[in-house]
């Protein structure tokens, strides 16, 4: 275990929704692609993150229990709900200033620990995959009440409105 002066604060990745939202979209539904296929685009993503020095160099069980976390995110996100349960270390720090921070000893925790923050946070419902099946990029919901469908209503939100508007007017 990390002591509290080596933890590696969330915010070190900005909002930790975002954080989810970019690792949800390391699979590519549209283009058919997974940045995380290899442990090289792993250790790529968590470069591109600037968390590549955080963690030490990661084996192909972090890979496993990445693709895992993101299924479950992805499956949470998108409205399903799955009776597994996966624990992962996530640390709790009390900082000198009185707060609490949230951190892993490895990269899977460490998206873990993210996505935790937002769930005590009451968002994790604003974290949403699109319905489109030829598109299930995942967004952050920042709609007032909540209610944001589409990833994009300029693409996919256009998309299913013109289906649907078909749908009506052809003759049955």
């Amino acid at each position: 275990m990390s002591a509290p002066s080596d933890l590696v604060r969330l915010d070190v990745c900005g909002d930790p929704a975002d954080l989810i939202v970019r690792f949800l979209n390391t699979l590519d539904v549209e283009a058919g692609s997974d940045t995380m296929a290899t442990l090289d685009g792993w250790q790529s993503w968590l470069s591109a993150q600037g968390l590549d020095g955080c963690f030490g160099p990661q084996e192909n069980g972090a890979l496993e229990r990445a693709r895992e976390l993101r299924g479950d995110l992805r499956a949470l996100a998108g409205g399903e709900r799955r009776a597994q349960v996966r624990q992962l270390d996530i640390q709790v720090a009390l900082t000198v200033d009185g707060r609490v921070e949230l951190s892993a000893p490895t990269a899977v925790g460490f998206i873990a620990a993210a996505a935790a923050k937002v769930a005590i946070e009451e968002r994790i419902d604003r974290v949403k995959i699109c319905p489109a099946d030829d598109c299930r990029w995942a967004f952050y919901d920042t709609s007032r009440n909540r209610s944001r469908q589409w990833c994009s209503m300029q693409v996919c939100g256009n998309r299913a409105k013109a289906r649907a508007h078909r749908q009506r007017s052809t003759p049955a």
